[in-house]
């Protein structure tokens, strides 16, 4: 006969028994066939989270999810498509659910030049997109999960102030930081149990960047990642991506608009999404 086991004792096995159910945290990464997505994608899929990766590079995506087939679920989707956030709930739906909703998608291009067709496809993706994905997916933590959850998103330091060079791609990030900021405080009137994330990084080389260019201070995927990802798990509410850009960020904000405007701010150029 199985002789009884005092409470102390099962809770210090508990690890060891057979029976015991480990919950699955889930994450849903939007942009997540190249760049920080990608390595995100793979760094949490590695520390044993369900990801649903989405993006619009299929080939990625079966690379994906034929390297973490028991964790990794895909579905292809353009955040500037119209039915994109139907498409989401359909992976939310996949994924038996959703804690975590990470927005990375976007593009960028240096275009001092402002040909229109470049401003507007930055806006388009950068602002409209970012708005249209990020509010389903609130949507979808209010209507589904109670009022709880986590959405975090890439923005970046050059939404610190208005860059010439990179005139959409600034202004769209700063877009970015001000919506997250403003769905804050709708979670808040309402009383959810909503957290938010805004990252900023500074360079990161990624697609985005020119890969003949040399930009200050960038950083590898391989250094960003792991930071990104550890100001998601611990739910900081802004995060700048290195210690370096945040002196950055810190120094720009000093500058008066009298004088910013007449900075000869240069960049290398922007080429491709994230």
């Amino acid at each position: 006969m199985r002789q009884a086991r005092h409470p102390l004792f099962l809770w210090l096995n508990l690890a060891t028994e057979p029976d015991v159910i480990t919950v699955m945290k889930k994450i849903l990464i939007m942009g997540a066939t190249s760049g920080i997505g990608l390595h995100a994608a793979i760094a949490f899929a590695e520390k044993g989270y369900m990801v649903g990766a989405a993006g619009r590079n299929t080939a990625q995506l079966a690379l994906l999810s034929n390297r973490f087939p028991r964790n990794v679920v895909t579905r292809r989707i353009d955040v500037d498509d119209a039915d994109a956030p139907m498409q989401l709930h359909n992976l939310v739906e996949e994924m038996e659910g959703m804690d975590i909703y990470f927005h990375v998608a976007g593009i960028g291009f240096e275009n001092a030049a402002l040909h229109e067709l470049e401003e507007t496809e930055v806006v388009e993706t950068n602002a409209v997109g970012f708005a249209r994905m990020v509010c389903a997916a609130f949507r979808w933590f209010r209507d589904h999960n109670e009022g709880r959850g986590h959405i975090a998103a890439i923005a970046s330091v050059a939404g610190t102030n208005g860059i010439g060079a990179i005139s959409a791609y600034s202004a769209s990030k700063a877009f970015d930081q001000y919506y997250l900021r403003a769905l804050d405080q709708i979670a808040r009137m309402s009383r959810m149990q909503l957290r938010f994330t805004d990252i900023r990084p500074g360079w990161v080389r990624t697609p985005l960047l020119a890969a003949d260019e040399t930009y200050p201070m960038c950083m590898t995927l391989d250094y960003a990642v792991p930071r990104i990802v550890r100001a998601i798990e611990h739910r900081r509410r802004v995060a700048v991506i290195d210690w370096r850009w945040n002196l950055v960020v810190g120094l720009i904000r000093l500058v008066p608009n009298w004088l910013w405007v007449r900075l000869p701010i240069k960049i290398s150029r922007l080429n491709r999404r994230k």
